[in-house]
């Protein structure tokens, strides 16, 4: 039986028993684009053949698996290069896989006796999808290229950031979604709508995940870019 292992990963740990111990982060390999196949090679040795800062990779691999904020040693960079190519990749999954898979799933399981609610169902979740998509786009058009521009040394405008509060709202809306489908949905297909909330809660992890990534990691390496470029 696989089960998770709650502990520092390095980079001498193999990435096969990472995969093995903490399959979610399948989903980081994914952002990274590494392919799989890798066999029994390091994590630093898979990262250093893909170009990718392995400091970063394992910043993000041990913050998924511990749920919460890392504390870096002080020696420890992280990559703003890769950390946004990172969180743009994890976007584009939201948005242009995820959710659109989680809605058409959603929709084939929907009980045809059930007209209003299923309205009120399909109403709710567009509108948390609308809210991910504004968020994300936000981020993709504006903090990206502030960031891009604080690491060319270019004169830009202070940004205002208020991503803990957008991530807190966003999570609560999922949150309230999959939990409307628990109580009051009544599905004609058990296993049908009980794949539709796997889904939904594998979602909510993930997304859980790639809000942590941006509040512990990407704010903080951005807030100290600030501090160096103004001095």
């Amino acid at each position: 039986m696989s089960t998770f292992r709650f502990r520092n990963y390095g980079e001498q740990d193999a990435m096969s028993d990472l995969i093995s111990e903490h399959y979610p982060a399948l989903f980081v390999l994914s952002r990274f684009q590494i392919a799989l196949g890798f066999g029994d090679k390091s994590i630093s040795e898979v990262c250093r053949e893909n170009n990718i800062d392995t400091p970063t990779f394992l910043a993000i691999i041990n913050l998924m698996v511990k749920h919460q904020p890392v504390i870096l040693p002080a020696e420890t960079t992280i990559s703003l290069s890769s950390l946004m190519d990172y969180l743009h990749r994890s976007h584009d999954y939201f948005l242009l896989y995820r959710l659109p898979e989680i809605r058409k799933k959603l929709v084939n399981v929907l009980n045809e006796n059930q007209e209003d609610l299923n309205k009120a169902v399909l109403g709710y979740f567009d509108k948390f999808a609308t809210e991910v998509k504004k968020h994300m786009l936000s981020e993709n058009n504006k903090v990206f290229p502030y960031v891009k521009a604080l690491l060319q040394k270019e004169n830009c405008e202070k940004y205002v950031f208020g991503f803990k509060k957008q991530h807190e709202r966003i999570e609560t809306s999922l949150t309230e979604f999959k939990n409307i489908l628990i109580k009051y949905y009544p599905a004609q297909n058990t296993n049908e709508i009980n794949s539709v909330l796997f889904d939904i809660f594998s979602c909510e992890r993930d997304l859980a995940s790639h809000n942590a990534v941006e509040d512990y990691l990407f704010l903080p390496a951005i807030e100290a870019l600030e501090k160096q470029s103004a001095s």
